[in-house]
């Protein structure tokens, strides 16, 4: 579920000045998407998008001041009045319009103001609030970055994912999360995974106890975050299930709404799960580089074949 998130939140992240309107700093943020009220200023309200903030940058204040006392009363009124509107940002340091001020002492709605100029300001905050809105979910399961691929290996408890890790660790490759991942999806679908900030760089091994791999191994060994590109799925070899042999049967499986690679690894004893692991991610990017080389090999095949039956 979404985080919530406050006009408070806002204040303290980006350090706004608090003009007016200290009793709206409960008021909830959301959505993302920021808005300049342009065309309000000039008295169209019909499509007013009043769920998101509001930020009045040197183009709203200065066409603003150019209008007459009735008008400028009656446009801070109407911006200032719907419920939902979290909070109004003053940009560039620009003082604030005394209409604004008592329109929003009426609606109880927060009036802040920054020195940041209008477009940093808007790309900033608008960063801040997706990350701090976007649907999260934790998974249990192992996150390691894999020759730039994020792999997140999953399985019953037990079947060795943080010992695997261990081994890809020691093979040069970096932990982002081990046992528990927290997973963000972007406005663009892509999952961000990471680790809850008590378990970060800790690793549990079953008959050693809870290793820090940081210390173990150097600040090279881990990372903060990573995009999910990969599920392994590990899980025990059973004798009467056929597997893929070839690769051509792409499986996907959904987190939160994304849909992503699925590999399943069938564990028994003799596997060296992390060189399997490596191979995964290495054939992942050359598929990601236009190389498949199960496809390349059935089609060598359909032709061989070909061949054969034109000879008979």
């Amino acid at each position: 579920m979404p985080k919530k998130v406050k006009v408070s939140d806002l204040v303290r992240e980006f350090h706004l000045e608090i003009i007016c309107g200290e009793e709206g700093l409960k008021r909830p943020i959301v959505t993302a998407d920021l808005y300049r009220p342009g065309l309000e200023m000039a008295g169209y309200y019909e499509f007013h998008p009043t769920d998101r903030v509001q930020i009045l940058g040197k183009t709203e204040l200065t066409f603003f001041d150019g209008l007459s006392s009735e008008e400028r009363m009656d446009r801070m009124h109407r911006l200032c009045a719907p419920e939902e509107t979290p909070c109004i940002i003053i940009s560039r340091g620009m003082d604030a319009p005394i209409e604004l001020l008592a329109a929003a002492n009426d609606h109880q709605i927060t009036v802040v103001r920054t020195a940041m100029a209008t477009t940093i300001l808007a790309s900033r905050v608008t960063n801040f609030l997706e990350n701090r809105l976007a649907p999260t979910t934790t998974i249990h399961g192992v996150l390691v970055d894999v020759y730039g691929i994020g792999m997140l290996i999953s399985g019953s408890s037990g079947i060795g994912k943080s010992e695997t890790a261990l081994e890809l660790v020691k093979r040069g490759h970096r932990l982002i999360a081990d046992d528990a991942v927290e997973i963000r999806q972007t406005a663009d679908h892509q999952l961000i995974g990471n680790a809850p900030e008590l378990i970060r760089h800790l690793l549990e091994i079953r008959g050693i106890g809870i290793i820090n791999v940081m210390t173990l191994f150097g600040a090279g060994a881990v990372r903060t975050e990573k995009k999910i590109s990969v599920v392994v799925k590990l899980e025990t070899w059973q004798q009467d299930k056929q597997y893929d042999r070839l690769g051509l049967d792409e499986e996907t499986t959904q987190i939160i709404d994304t849909n992503i690679p699925l590999v399943t690894i069938p564990v028994r004893p003799g596997r060296n799960l992390a060189v399997i692991i490596e191979v995964a991610a290495m054939n992942y990017r050359l598929k990601r580089m236009g190389y498949n080389a199960a496809l390349q090999f059935t089609n060598k095949l359909t032709e061989s074949l070909a061949e054969d039956m034109d000879d008979l």
